[in-house]
């Protein structure tokens, strides 16, 4: 993973911390559950995936609720850093690569994998999702 700073210099702490968004992501998934999954996120944080956008904790909520029922039932999601960086002391930006485990894959087949960017800013003086945007990786 390239780490590299931007604008300040961020402790040990609030690296690990933004480092770890993508991880509480991966296991609010690996339980579908969608509460956890949308508390991941800012307030008024949004969500784009091919074809969908989703603004705010319970827009996100409902999103995932149906999905864990529907299409996401009984997969997993796996995603590796690419690049991490600060824009100020409470904002950064995470850059992964990653997709969709469908039941029984141990890799992420082409058509589910994926680049993700992942705005992270600092609220309430936690880090969480001010964004977080998905594209096929192609």
């Amino acid at each position: 993973m390239n780490t590299r700073t931007t604008h300040t210099t961020p402790d040990e702490k609030d690296q690990a911390a933004v480092a770890a968004v993508p991880g509480r992501i991966v296991a609010a998934w690996e339980e579908n559950d969608a509460r956890a999954f949308a508390e991941v996120f800012a307030q008024d944080g949004t969500m784009v995936l091919p074809g969908v956008y989703r603004k705010g904790r319970q827009e996100v909520r409902a999103f995932m609720e149906t999905a864990f029922a529907g299409p996401y039932k009984s997969t997993r999601v796996t995603g590796t850093p690419l690049d991490l960086r600060f824009l100020s002391p409470d904002v950064a930006v995470v850059v992964t690569q990653g997709g969709i485990l469908a039941p029984g894959e141990t890799e992420v087949s082409d058509e589910r994998a994926i680049r993700a960017t992942w705005v992270v800013a600092r609220e309430d003086g936690q880090w969480r999702l001010a964004a977080y945007q998905n594209s096929p990786r192609g």
